[in-house]
């Protein structure tokens, strides 16, 4: 039988689940051996899983991402690993519906960028790469014989389909390079510390919560359950015995149905299954059955020491103990969680750490990102989140109004745009999906107002909206940013009455106010954002004609008004439009604004026609404006095919504006 007796090792997603209870287990049983522990601190990572270890001599956590070769190079040179447990992976089977391409980056890339570290320093004794029973694919239900070693792999959703396309790398790199390679493949595994995305912890929490446990299909779907303790001392096994070349099933022939599992935690808490369990949708395709033949491995002298019974009594005993270790985990207690892995998030910290920072801080790693599908037939139901900045203004207020009436959760940033830190405060306390900027300075009460207070103007429009996008873009948050049309002037290629409007991709030519001068910076400067969806708004119209904000109540005021066509936005319609954008999570700039123009003269014959008969008004030129205002106006049409595109419901400005507007207000009289 094989021997290795490692001096260095580097255990890779250590501060998840199952590695952080194998990290733990060979930092306990052996001191001499140092233990270096790699993991980016993903949104099922808590480096509180690790803290066993920390008073340990022989025990080093390096916060960092298996895809950056320079780092993985790095440490096997520095720390002189001999030795890589590699664990790192994206696990979860619905998340990889909804986002199958983290999964190969991770899952495969990652490896890749492991293997070929080992490749080039030459000095690795062992990789043990950790697969999952899921690549062999769906069992036969009445099978006797569970998959051994050498069965076919089948794997049938994105999840396994990357975790067998990265055994392929091991196998390819341990035959062509001779690099020294164990591959495990396991059944399920429950116990402490396990993000509550699983079913086990998941059906645990929700149970303590009194609320419904939630079953895929009809609950029929067989499992086999491993108790963690029990995989961390195979791991041990297979460490110091297993065979290079060979793959080890980590498997036990006790089977559970879904089913089964829910009526066991509901006996546990003294609840009525029937009563408590909810049936859902079932997954796009749910494997009916995975079933391993495990006595490959039981020759090398492990064997499963702890009972399905005692397994479950010791984990709902730690969540009961330990409720609020995942902080909120509201999102991964839905039927079908489905969340992105995208850069951002919180990262849990050692309690008490030297460093004095916070159990908690605001990190560039990762964040729960619930998107959401375009498909109207899909059985997902995403959650959302919205932070919203702007509270005090319009389109802000307006926001939260129809947050409320979609049933949203949303909330209103404290911090100011420019203050980064109190933005990353926001960001950590709300755990948004989305945010949404409608603050910024028009003027008080025009954009004149800008001409005579520049530094403000910059340090809300340019700095405060670019600090928030940066924020946003470490996080990996989609940031939908109302900004304004008023950056275009009619010209020789764009003439008025012609019907060319300006494109999302022209430049902007209209300098003639410093309130447009800095919203076409900014503009400008967020292109390089890729996480940025930019609405260009103009002239926004509501169906409050009570609003000093709405432009037909400003014009309607006013003793005289030019009369130029121009391209407009009708809230009513579009705020709408913008929340369905974030769900499709939707980027780049947009011309926000209903299709075609109106001038301001068809504006005040519908509403002299709708709300008030005995209306008069006059017009003047734009020389005459000009000696009444500070700041030149911009008046342009925008082409709004994109957003038509995307939306072909969108209606005309005109007949939005009778739709949306004018017939909700209309006189009875009329």
């Amino acid at each position: 039988m094989a021997t290795h007796s490692p001096k260095n090792i580097l255990i890779t997603g250590a501060a998840g689940f199952i590695a952080s209870h194998v990290a733990n287990r060979l930092v306990r049983n052996y001191p001499g051996y140092k233990i270096v522990v790699l993991d980016k601190l993903d949104y099922c990572s808590n480096l509180k899983n690790l803290l066993p270890s920390k008073p340990s001599p022989n025990f080093k956590f390096v916060k960092g991402d298996i895809g950056s070769a320079d780092l993985v190079n790095y440490l096997l040179i520095t720390e002189s690993i001999d030795t890589i447990m590699h664990f790192a992976a994206q696990t979860h089977v619905d998340n990889s519906f909804g986002n199958s391409f983290e999964f190969t980056k991770n899952n495969i890339y990652g490896t890749h960028v492991l293997l070929e570290a080992c490749k080039v320093t030459g000095q690795i004794r062992r990789f043990i790469h950790v697969s999952t029973d899921e690549v062999y694919g769906e069992t036969d239900e009445d099978a006797v014989v569970g998959n051994h070693e050498a069965s076919q792999l089948l794997p049938t959703n994105p999840y396994s389909a990357t975790k067998a396309g990265a055994e392929m790398l091991v196998m390819a790199y341990g035959r062509s390079y001779g690099l020294p390679v164990i591959t495990t493949r396991g059944n399920n595994v429950y116990g402490p510390n396990q993000f509550p995305e699983k079913l086990i912890p998941k059906f645990i929490l929700l149970a303590m919560r009194g609320q419904p446990l939630p079953i895929h299909g009809d609950g029929s779907n067989v499992r086999s359950y491993l108790y963690c303790e029990d995989v961390a001392e195979a791991f041990e096994v297979i460490l110091h015995k297993g065979e290079v070349g060979h793959v080890y099933n980590v498997g036990t022939k006790k089977e559970r149905r879904v089913i089964d599992v829910a009526e066991d935690i509901c006996r546990l808490f003294s609840r009525d299954a029937k009563a408590s369990i909810k049936y859902v949708d079932n997954r796009p395709f749910n494997d009916q059955r995975y079933f391993l033949d495990d006595e490959k491995l039981k020759n090398l002298g492990w064997s499963e020491r702890t009972t399905w019974e005692d397994g479950l009594k010791k984990t709902i005993e730690w969540y009961t103990k330990n409720p609020d270790w995942w902080g909120d985990v509201s999102g991964a207690l839905l039927p079908h969680p489905r969340m992105l892995m995208m850069p951002g998030g919180v990262e849990r910290h050692f309690e008490g750490s030297e460093e004095g920072k916070p159990a908690s801080y605001a990190s560039c790693n990762t964040k729960m990102v619930v998107p959401t599908s375009r498909n109207p037939g899909s059985p997902y139901q995403p959650s959302l989140k919205f932070l919203l900045y702007g509270r005090t203004g319009w389109i802000g207020g307006l926001l939260g109004q129809l947050c409320d009436k979609q049933g949203i959760a949303y909330a209103y940033g404290k911090g100011r745009l420019e203050d980064r830190a109190s933005l990353l405060a926001d960001i950590q306390n709300i755990k948004p999906t989305h945010v949404f900027n409608a603050a910024g300075v028009t003027g008080r009460p025009n954009v004149d107002w800008c001409e005579s207070h520049k530094t403000e103007t910059i340090r809300a429009n340019v700095a405060g909206t670019l600090t928030l996008a940066d924020v946003c873009r470490e996080h990996g948050l989609l940031m939908i940013n109302f900004a304004t049309g008023c950056i275009f002037e009619y010209d020789a290629k764009h003439p008025e009455g012609s019907g060319i409007g300006f494109k999302e991709e022209d430049k902007p030519n209209f300098i003639g106010s410093f309130y447009s001068k800095t919203k076409a910076m900014v503009e400008e400067l967020l292109n390089e954002y890729d996480n940025v969806c930019t609405l260009r708004v103009r002239m926004p119209i509501s169906s409050d004609l009570n609003n000093p904000r709405n432009f037909i109540t400003k014009i309607s005021r006013y003793n005289k008004v030019v009369n130029i066509p121009n391209s407009m936005t009708i809230l009513d319609e579009l705020l709408p439009i913008s929340i369905e954008m974030a769900k499709r999570n939707l980027k780049g700039i947009w011309n926000f604004t209903n299709p075609g123009v109106v001038s301001h003269n068809e504006i005040l014959e519908m509403y002299k026609k709708y709300i008030e008969p005995e209306f008069k008004w006059a017009n003047f030129t734009l020389e005459e404006q000009a000696k009444v205002i500070v700041a030149p106006r911009s008046n342009n049409e925008m082409d709004s095919s994109k957003l038509k595109k995307e939306f072909p419901e969108l209606l005309g400005i005109k007949e939005s504006l009778i739709k949306y507007v004018f017939e909700p207000n209309k006189k009875t009289s009329v």
